[in-house]
């Protein structure tokens, strides 16, 4: 097999795709901006089963630590 050949087998775009119009990066600045992505340990994930379990804990104890400090 040619090395030719073996490239398009491996090849995942097709050839009628055309992104020679596209801007790299045109979204990230907005991306980063809204996306916060944290990744809990295992352990403390079986605790904490979704975001809003989560935010209630940790609005939790933003308060608790508001009211010591005062």
């Amino acid at each position: 097999m040619s090395q030719e050949n073996e490239q398009d087998i491996n090849d995942e775009m097709r050839t009628e795709y055309d992104f020679s119009g596209g801007v790299r990066g045109k979204y990230y600045q907005a991306f980063t901006q809204s996306s916060n992505v944290i990744i809990l340990d295992p352990d403390v994930a079986e605790v904490f089963r979704d975001s809003a379990s989560v935010n209630e804990a940790l609005r939790l104890l933003a308060k608790i630590a508001k009211s010591v400090s005062t």
